[in-house]
């Protein structure tokens, strides 16, 4: 309609349709840096030629194994592409240099071609299963690990095995056609400076043959050093940290906090994110506060909030800020939580790739303590959050649920309600039409005549009654709910005071199962480290927990099991 403007935001396609445009601009580069290298060293426009064409070639054979085998053009397969781009171009490479290399002693296009296949189609064969064998531990990977490298083995895979065949039939048949017969007079050729790298490296190379014991033992003497001491220091992760110039931040007031003044601390975060990186370094932001209504058909798995204390903020950045987004989490963390320090805050997966590798997870780190007892689970994860918050790399550590969320205590004396012809759901009723509306206890709905149109009439407690003036604090005290009628008899109005007993308490807001068994969360985000080492420190925390309580069972979630998996496999 006039005034209405829809539009994308925080659009994902961009990184399908960005990994596409990366493939192709492989595939180009690759082309152009091999076309150059066949001119450099083989001076010849037509060996450059048959070369570049077996690079389309290659790929579009592979996607068409790809389809054949149930797969679909997605990150991983499109990574995979783009790396056996290289290993396309080696093939092909390969052979054509040894056809020059016949030609060059005089022998007929046809008879090079010939001769040159026969002696390079099992180095290239030998070649192409040693890089396959790399990918094969991908298939002895398990759960969500597997379904993800999988693809990228199989795009890899099916590219090289398709350069190979390629390289084998198409490029001779092309190079018989194309290629010519060298005619080189020895007496008056002048040594290149490839030919001198040659020489050079003919010389070093019949040394080493005759040293080939020692050089082998130091080799693999090096080569053990090396390995040792780097996988010492090197970080382990699923994928490397990624800069995708947008975030998520999901805040939570205290429990119970109404819905208004949620919203004017998302408000206030807003304007210190603003503060924090500087005029014009925002580019959009989008939130959410509280939760779905139930008038509206959204299944709450896709944006899921705990409550009225709840609200979540997209905040996408202008393009050239130049700062990671892990040095902006943390700049952000002290500023939110030194003028909010009752909000907590967490950073979660807000692209496509960072919320694949968390696997349903919000957060990197999640352990849940499930057991048959709540209170069990509960007292444990207090032992287990103290712990955690040692680990010095540990962000926003807070517990998944909300377990103390404010409630008020009815209970209603049978025997005076019996005396004043009430029962406990006429209490129930009338404190559901005082907090809330009479839609919920007697659903009533009025036609219209005229267009036949049904629209629901409700009975409602003037706000100003329920609220203070400022309208975010609802009734919260037992004095005020006291005071709700409930009928009139002779004497008076009976009050829900009158029949029961009404108290302040607190009571988990939200039970989560699994395997129908209650469990306690504890999310955390990490920063300034590897996820192995994240890893080792969540073990040793829980060791040094202890024991749990009988039948309570503890289950690391998040991006640690699926990096143990790919580790593993």
């Amino acid at each position: 309609g006039e005034g209405i403007d829809v539009r994308f935001e925080f659009d994902q396609s961009p990184y399908v349709t960005l990994a596409v445009a990366g493939v192709a601009t492989e595939g180009l580069l690759g082309a152009i840096l091999v076309g150059v290298m066949i001119l450099i060293f083989l001076r010849d426009w037509r060996s450059v030629l048959v070369v570049v064409l077996n690079i389309p070639l290659a790929l579009m054979a592979a996607i068409l194994a790809l389809w054949l085998t149930g797969q679909t053009i997605n990150l991983m397969t499109l990574g995979g592409l783009a790396i056996g781009i290289g290993e396309i171009a080696d093939e092909a490479t390969v052979e054509i240099e040894n056809v020059h290399a016949h030609l060059q002693r005089g022998q007929s296009p046809a008879q090079a071609v010939l001769n040159g296949s026969t002696e390079t189609y099992l180095p290239r064969l030998l070649s192409m299963l040693c890089i396959l064998a790399v990918f094969v531990s991908s298939f002895f990977m398990q759960g969500a690990a597997r379904s993800l490298f999988v693809p990228l083995s199989l795009a890899v895979g099916f590219a090289m095995i398709a350069s190979y065949f390629l390289s084998s039939t198409f490029v001779p048949v092309l190079s018989v056609w194309l290629l010519k017969t060298v005619r080189t007079d020895h007496r008056q050729r002048r040594l290149s400076l490839f030919d001198h790298f040659r020489n050079l490296y003919q010389s070093v190379l019949k040394i080493a043959v005759a040293l080939r014991w020692p050089v082998i033992a130091i080799y693999l003497l090096a080569t053990g050093f090396i390995i040792f001491t780097a996988t010492q220091r090197l970080g382990r992760d699923i994928f490397p940290v990624l800069d995708a110039g947008q975030f998520r931040l999901r805040m939570r007031a205290p429990d119970g906090t109404h819905i208004v003044r949620t919203e004017q601390y998302a408000k206030e975060a807003l304007q210190l994110i603003n503060e924090e990186l500087g005029p014009g370094s925002v580019d959009l932001t989008l939130g959410y506060v509280g939760m779905i209504h139930s008038n509206f058909p959204v299944n709450a798995v896709y944006q899921w909030s705990r409550g009225p204390e709840e609200a979540i903020l997209y905040v996408g950045l202008k393009r050239g800020l130049n700062i990671r987004d892990e040095d902006l989490k943390e700049r952000l963390r002290k500023r939110l939580s030194a003028a909010m320090p009752e909000v907590r805050l967490s950073f979660e997966p807000s692209d496509i790739v960072n919320d694949v590798m968390s696997f349903g997870s919000a957060t990197p780190v999640e352990i849940a303590v499930s057991g048959p007892a709540m209170a069990d689970n509960r007292q444990y994860a207090e032992k287990l959050r103290t712990e955690l918050a040692k680990i010095p790399f540990l962000r926003d550590l807070q517990y998944g649920q909300s377990l103390d969320y404010p409630t008020i205590e009815v209970n209603v004396d049978r025997e005076k309600a019996g005396l004043a012809g009430l029962d406990p759901a006429d209490v129930s009723r009338a404190l559901v039409t005082a907090t809330s509306s009479t839609r919920f206890v007697v659903p009533n709905y009025w036609a219209d005549p005229k267009s036949g149109i049904a629209y629901q009439v409700q009975v409602e407690i003037p706000r100003s009654v329920l609220r203070k003036t400022d309208g975010t604090q609802t009734v919260g005290s037992a004095e005020a709910l006291a005071q709700i009628p409930l009928s009139q008899t002779d004497k008076g109005q009976v009050l829900i005071g009158d029949v029961a007993q009404i108290r302040p308490g607190s009571m988990p807001g939200q039970f989560d199962r699994y395997n129908m068994r209650r469990q306690v969360t504890l999310t955390a985000n990490v920063s300034n480290t590897d996820l192995a080492t994240v890893s080792r420190a969540v073990d040793q925390a829980i060791k040094q927990v202890g024991t749990p309580p009988t039948g309570v069972q503890i289950e690391t979630r998040g991006q640690i099991p699926p990096m143990r998996e790919m580790q593993s496999g």
